[in-house]
């Protein structure tokens, strides 16, 4: 799925010239927690969100430095914590290095964005000009229409369900597939063998449960993090 398929495309704005005071009520009145604000021409110019407002004069919250620290603290920097605890309009509080995307983004990019970035929304832009949003929200609501019936996927073959399977594991660093064995029946996932942890137990079921066509999952293994006796050579063998 890509941006555009899920962004909100009606999106709460502001402009550089709404004050402070005029963005917290709309932000209260709304219930969002940010908005992007555009010019007379639809271009997106930044983002004014709670973080911006969170250090402010009228309730003592700026930020407050010793004599020593403020020495090394460069006039750039103080004049800028200056305009956003004193500013009076979205211009001087926003954020104006904006991270956007395109409508065409994919949403395993957008997600690593929010991560990397500690973000909770991002702008869509096409030629400069804001068209949408997206937010964790969307991302959610993405999630849950992709949640089908089960009764509804057609039976898969027991060898089409291993291979695909056997190929999800080869894939990730963490499985150790030469230690393990799955045998697949009637389109139960029997899983056998040894695992490290807990952890890599649930990452194999999680795999094994995500294979088209899977109707369940048995866990066999053993976890030798929780295995109170030595381990050896053929110590579980038949």
């Amino acid at each position: 799925m890509l941006a555009g398929d899920i962004m909100t495309p009606k999106v709460v704005t502001v402009s550089p010239e709404t004050t402070v005071l005029q963005v917290v009520q709309l932000l209260l009145a709304r219930g969002i927690s940010g908005a992007p604000v555009v010019n007379e021409d639809g271009a997106l110019v930044g983002v004014v969100s709670e973080g911006d407002l969170l250090r402010r004069a009228e309730i003592g919250t700026q930020k407050r430095r010793t004599t020593w620290r403020e020495f090394f603290t460069g006039t750039a920097t103080l004049a800028e914590e200056y305009v956003r605890a004193h500013g009076q309009t979205a211009a001087d509080v926003m954020t104006r290095d904006v991270i956007s995307v395109g409508r065409e983004t994919p949403l395993g990019e957008i997600a690593d964005l929010m991560e990397t970035h500690h973000i909770k929304r991002v702008p869509v832009v096409a030629d400069g000009k804001l068209v949408g949003i997206i937010s964790r929200a969307n991302l959610l609501r993405a999630f849950a229409s992709q949640q089908t019936d089960a009764t509804s996927t057609p039976a898969v073959d027991d060898g089409a369900i291993r291979e695909a399977l056997m190929k999800e594991l080869a894939d990730q660093t963490w499985s150790r597939r030469a230690e393990n064995t799955v045998v697949v029946t009637d389109g139960i996932v029997h899983l056998w063998g040894l695992v490290a942890t807990p952890e890599e137990l649930r990452a194999l079921e999680l795999a094994a449960a995500g294979t088209h066509g899977v109707k369940g999952v048995r866990n066999h293994m053993v976890v030798l993090s929780e295995e109170p006796y030595p381990l050896y050579p053929g110590a579980f063998s038949a």
